[in-house]
């Protein structure tokens, strides 16, 4: 009975290290080697703060507990 409340509880823990909200740099450079896996040679990825967003479309992420959005935009050749 003890093990399995130990589990319960480590479980638990787990649980919640993983909701644990990532920084913006870790969350930008997960997004950047998605779009680079992707062949996309020329965009731009900015960290912003939520009053900063003017169009909700380029929203590709958010960050610091929902604070802050990380955009993106294609640049046209």
């Amino acid at each position: 009975m003890k093990r399995a409340a130990l589990v319960v509880i480590g479980c638990a823990f787990t649980a919640s290290a993983l909701a644990a909200p990532k920084s913006c740099e870790e969350l930008k450079a997960e997004i950047e080697a998605k779009i680079q896996a992707n062949n996309v040679s020329s965009y731009t990825l900015e960290i912003v703060t939520n009053d900063e967003v003017h169009d909700q479309n380029m929203v590709v992420g958010s960050c610091e507990g929902g604070t802050k959005k990380i955009i993106y935009q294609k640049n046209d050749r």
